[in-house]
């Protein structure tokens, strides 16, 4: 990535192979040691340099080679889908040190270090005064599969945009060092976000005389189309039990992800999270039922604040007096939030799978444009969004209760038996305030106490007093100020009366039952915005239009969706008729969003003259005049006018000084018109509000970027507005970027031949045209997959050129299956699959073509064959011997012929998770239990966030199933060893058993080897822990029943307890009833689906046979009740 004002080596983007800086493997303990500041730079206010940065790292593992069409994944309640990004499903297991880019940046109170190729993280945040990391430090860098494309690593502020977690989290950015009059330094971070192409910037701001820490950020949407994002600023603190999240103090309820749940705060009243929070409250523990102390929560929870009038939250240790305040715009920046694994075995697995022993933390989230997750706000074509966030270590003082950008304070209030009133005051400043003056005034205005004193980041103020008479906290005020300028002012706020908890959301109605047509246009709406995983807006857009097939909103909508999968007729025709609707009795409609849209549908047409007219009519309306300005500049440039382009760019910048093409754009064309002098002002202006935009950097002959799918956007950048020579160059420069290509990203070198094969066969050079294309077939294609819509013209040109070439094909129909587009893929498979001109893309296609047998035309047999021809084709691929024995998994093979199949692969079923998990699983099936068990303790496993649970069942099983065996062999102690083995499994399986997780099966087990071993009291004390077990975890939530609900009756017969039993199969039963009579659904609100499947299961099917079991299982055992009752009674009737 680009680098500027390097002063040391930079060292390499991360890209494997080769990896840059040490390989030997680290032993021990991790420790992080910072370099002192330059020479050059020891007397400067604030320093900024760059130096590679040595950390012991984990490295992920490359990733697949094969598109993840992940269509209903759920992650952090939106969709999960990658595509275009390659996957990553393993981490290395053997850390070592690794010198990463790193921008040191430090003042007198704060030093902070910035990883570009990190997502431009902050990775520690340190306060220099207390000797505290207020952000935490992990001294390792150990992803874990947590993010959207599996690695993702815990620690310092991760800048999360357009979605949440970032996609490019473990991706590099851009970067450079501005150095301000004043003395201030930025380090601005950039990149173009993987998924959509639009460019996010964050710029880490150090003021010499402050500890403040500023977040600038600038978000622009380069694209033509209305998108949306959310940001989070994600920063992690250290926690043990001294450790307090504090939240403005009118804050009175906290929701889950979707607003799915609301609960009270700080107290929980009732269940959160499937949590008794009241239950905790003991005398030893009075505030058990707090969610602001860490040691309170035992699962993995998050929590958003619902509603607030303040700026700021943030966090402190009690133990070591020391924390951190976040301050922002609450009216641009009101998301608020907390997010812990939980303080309990299932969270600390996960803290050791993210570190090696910085311990645990808590995510202290700040959102702008957004108060919840999925929280999607819009942004339009051209526009920048613009704001700030802050963040500064405090001392002493304990939680704040107030804060501005300036200061910290909290005022602690207590009334006296004696009618005197306890007055704690503290005060944590961020810059050096000489005379500071302190006050605390009545409820009428009279001063009773002031106090000056000096104050700085290095010397909070605390101070104790006694008042005369009783004062209620909410009649005194406490201000401080600096001469005559206020930095803080805290009135205590009395207790809220009883407010009426807010309702959480609801999962809207199917669209048949939508009354109105305006609710079901809002409905589809909101599931587009929020980017819904498991429901789709179409279907609401659709019933609308059937009953007025003339609606414009919902026709512009579908448009739009239509659009964004090139289905560029359809698109039209829905457009036309909202114009229709829009001209029918007026010419100049209120809204230019649907002539916007048919102009730029036209563009993608290649019919640019017509667009025109659309385009003009829709610079009429203001909200659209700059992206249709935009729009008309581009077509007047590629027709060659640069006098009309130059004058729709001046309109527009009229209205939109900052948008980034039009001003890059107006530098073209006044450079084509001579105006030499004032393109490079135009230049100049936007180089200072933005020094990354890599566009302007080509223009001013710049360095420029490494990351070739950067230079890709703005080769294509180049191409749409005429300048075909210069984006060819381009193109030819992000081939050659993309032999170094970072991990993770995307490979773009076919792409960028196929560009430029479009570009030369539209120039009549038609040789070089075909040279290229033969560039493109040859170009390194692994990990290659279009997403613009640039991208797919060029390759359907590349067909239409030449209806062989298998590579264009492949990755047409990857992009098509994408978009829902299966007809088209499963066409352009099938050519590619005919012409494939080695085993690799042969083994791709057929694979591909085996998914959208199964998934899209229900043909398993057909799904079949493919698979056995891709693995024939690549029989050493561990990724597709997995996915082909899910597929036979789905169609009838038994578990013996799949692990025939499996043994015969040993070594290769050997590199992955999910396959040594299935291996265990059919060992133990076919009554190899403790083959299993060796299997499994000898793999270090590392699961999936949200998808934990199978390896701890397939180690469950073989224990079982290993202690059954000795139970019936007559060995109690072996079976004891297994069933606590079960109970409590080794740390190698990367995951716990949840806190809510029912466990009943294991100590009714347990209790059955005590009593074999002569341990009746113990038996029945572990039969006492199974009939008391209530309610189960599963599949990310709760239930009130399951399959351990059997081990409970068990349990309690046991004991002896039939009533309880006889009770527990009736509620049992109706549970069962009623579950048999709910149509299934994936739920609404899921945060996160624990399988990401390949093959989709019809959900009806599975919960059908889940309560066909569940029935025949309770069957069985009420019969065998009955039978032992039976024969139990039979002497005595004798």
């Amino acid at each position: 990535m680009l680098n500027a004002e390097n002063d040391f080596p930079a060292t390499p983007d991360l890209v494997i192979p080769p990896i840059s800086g040490e390989t030997t493997v680290t032993d021990g303990e991790s420790t992080i040691e910072l370099p002192p500041v330059p020479a050059e730079f020891a007397g400067d206010k604030v320093a900024a340099w760059s130096e590679p940065l040595i950390i012991d790292t984990y490295l992920p593992v490359e990733p697949e080679d094969y598109p993840a069409f992940l269509e209903n994944r759920v992650y952090q309640g939106s969709s999960g889908k990658v595509y275009p990004l390659p996957f990553h499903e393993r981490i290395e297991q053997e850390k070592r040190p690794y010198a990463w880019d790193a921008i040191h940046l430090e003042n007198e109170w704060v030093r902070l270090v910035i990883l570009p190729q990190l997502g431009g993280r902050i990775h520690i945040g340190y306060d220099k005064v207390a000797d505290y990391d207020f952000f935490y430090r992990n001294n390792v860098i150990k992803p874990a599969l947590v993010g959207l494309a599996g690695p993702w690593i815990s620690g310092g502020v991760e800048f999360n945009w357009p979605q949440h977690h970032r996609p490019g989290t473990f991706l590099p950015t851009d970067w450079e060092i501005e150095r301000e009059a004043d003395g201030a330094i930025t380090v601005w971070c950039s990149d173009h976000d993987p998924m959509n192409r639009m460019k996010g910037m964050h710029g880490i701001r150090l003021r010499p005389d402050s500890s403040v820490v500023e977040a600038r950020v600038r978000l622009y949407n380069r694209t033509d189309a209305t998108q949306t994002f959310l940001w989070w600023a994600n920063v992690a603190a250290a926690v043990n039990d001294d450790y307090q999240s504090f939240f403005p103090t009118d804050v009175e309820f906290v929701a889950d992800h979707a607003k799915r749940a609301v609960a009270t705060f700080p107290a929980v009243d009732g269940h959160y999270y499937g949590v008794d929070y009241p239950a905790q409250v003991t005398a030893e523990r009075p505030d058990g039922d707090r969610l602001d102390w860490y040691r309170n929560i035992p699962v993995p929870t998050s929590y958003m604040v619902v509603a607030t009038q303040d700026d700021f939250f943030g966090g402190y240790d009690h133990g070591l007096e020391a924390g951190f305040v976040y301050w922002a715009d609450h009216t641009v920046a009101p998301g608020k939030k907390q997010w812990t694994w939980g303080n309990a075995e299932f969270g600390w697995a996960w803290d050791r799978n993210l570190t090696d022993g910085d311990g645990p933390y808590v995510e202290l989230m700040a959102g702008a444009f957004t108060d919840n997750q999925p929280d999607f706000s819009f942004i339009a074509p051209g526009e920048t969004k613009t704001f700030s966030q802050f963040w500064y270590p405090i001392t002493r003082i304990g939680a704040a209760h107030q804060a501005s950008r300036d200061a910290a304070v909290r005022l602690d209030v207590t009334a006296g038996a004696d009618a005197g009133t306890t007055v704690v005051i503290g005060v944590a400043a961020t810059r050096v305030v000489a005379g500071a003056t302190i006050e605390v005034t009545d409820a009428g205005g009279r001063a009773v106490f002031t106090a000056s004193a000096d104050l700085a980041p290095s010397q909070a103020y605390r101070h104790e007093l006694r008042l005369d008479g009783g004062y209620r906290a909410s009649e005194l005020t406490l201000t401080v100020r600096d001469g005559d300028t206020v930095l803080v002012t805290w009135t205590p706020r009395d207790p809220a009366e009883d407010t009426a908890t807010p309702a959480p959301a609801t999962e809207p109605a199917d669209p048949a039952s939508i009354a109105s047509i305006d609710e079901l246009f809002y409905t589809g709406q909101y599931l587009d915005q929020y980017r819904h995983a498991t429901r789709a807006p179409e279907p609401y857009w659709e019933e609308a239009l059937r009953r007025d097939p003339g609606d414009v909103r919902c026709n512009v909508a579908l448009a739009a969706r239509r659009e964004r999968a090139g289905r560029h007729a359809d698109a039209e025709a829905h457009l036309r008729t909202a114009i229709d609707r829009l001209l029918a009795r007026v010419p100049n409609p209120a809204d230019g969003e649907a002539h916007y849209r048919l102009g730029i549908t036209l563009v993608h047409q290649g019919r640019d003259a017509e667009a025109m007219d659309y385009l003009a009519k829709a610079t009429w309306n203001d909200a659209w005049r700059v992206p249709a300005g935009h729009a008309l500049a581009r077509l007047h440039a590629r027709a060659g006018d640069l006098a009309a382009s130059r004058d729709a760019l001046l309109e527009l910048l009229r209205h939109n000084p900052e948008h980034l093409q039009a001003n890059a754009l107006l530098a073209l064309a006044l450079r084509g018109s001579g105006a030499v002098a004032e393109a490079d002002r135009v230049l100049a202006e936007q180089l200072a509000r933005d020094p990354l935009d890599q566009w302007t950097r080509h223009l001013a002959g710049l360095e420029l970027s490494t990351d070739a799918p950067t230079l890709l956007d703005v080769a294509l950048e180049y191409a749409e507005t005429g300048h075909t020579d210069t984006a060819i160059e381009l193109l030819a420069t992000a081939v050659s970027a993309s032999t170094d290509t970072a991990l993770g990203q995307v490979q773009v070198a076919p792409l960028a031949h196929y560009h430029r094969a479009r570009l030369l066969d539209a120039a009549g050079r038609t040789d070089e045209a075909a040279s290229a294309r033969q560039d493109a077939r040859a170009a390194d294609s692994r990990h290659c997959l279009p997403s613009r819509l640039a991208d797919v013209a060029a390759l359907e040109a590349a067909l239409g050129a030449d209806g062989t070439d298998a590579r264009a094909a492949a990755l047409l129909g990857s992009w098509y299956y994408d978009k829902k587009r299966y007809t088209d893929a499963i066409t352009v498979w099938q050519a590619a699959a005919e012409h494939a001109p080695d085993a690799q893309t042969a083994a791709l296609v057929h694979r591909n073509l085996g998914i959208a047998a199964y998934n899209v035309q229900r043909d398993p047999a057909a799904a079949l064959e493919h698979f056995a021809v891709a693995v024939g084709h690549a029989p050493q691929d561990a990724k597709l011997l997995y996915e082909y024995d899910q597929l036979l998994a789905r169609t009838g093979a038994t578990p013996a012929d799949r692990l025939d199949r499996l043994e015969a692969h040993r070594l290769l079923a050997g590199r992955r998770d999910d396959l040594t998990v299935v291996h265990a699983g059919l060992l133990t099936a076919v009554d190899r239990a403790n083959e299993a068990r060796e299997l499994m303790l000898g793999r270090v496993f590392q699961p999936w966030e949200g998808g934990e649970g199978q390896v701890l069942l397939a180690w469950q099983n073989a224990c079982t199933a290993l202690a059954e065996q000795d139970l019936a062999a007559g060995e109690p102690t072996a079976a004891l060893a297994h069933v606590h083995a079960a109970i409590t499994p080794p740390e190698s399986l990367g995951e716990a058993r949840h806190p809510l997780a029912n466990s009943a099966d294991l100590h009714w087990l347990l209790g059955e080897a005590l009593l074999a071993a002569g341990d009746e009291p113990g038996a029945r004390a572990a039969w006492t822990l199974a009939a008391h077990a209530t309610g189960d975890f599963i599949d990310m939530t709760t239930r009130r029943f399951s399959e351990q609900t059997l081990f409970s009756i068990r349990a309690l017969r046991r004991l002896g307890d039939h009533v309880a039993a006889d009770t527990l199969v009736d509620e049992f039963d109706d549970y069962l009833v009623e579950l048999a009579g709910t149509p299934a659904r994936v739920d609404y609100f899921a945060t996160s689906l624990p399988a990401m499947l390949l093959f989709h299961d019809d959900p009806q099917s599975v919960h059908d046979t889940y309560v066909h079991t569940l029935r025949s299982k309770l069957g069985e055992l009420t019969a065998s009740s009955t039978a032992s009752a039976v024969s139990a009674a039979a002497p005595h009737r004798q």
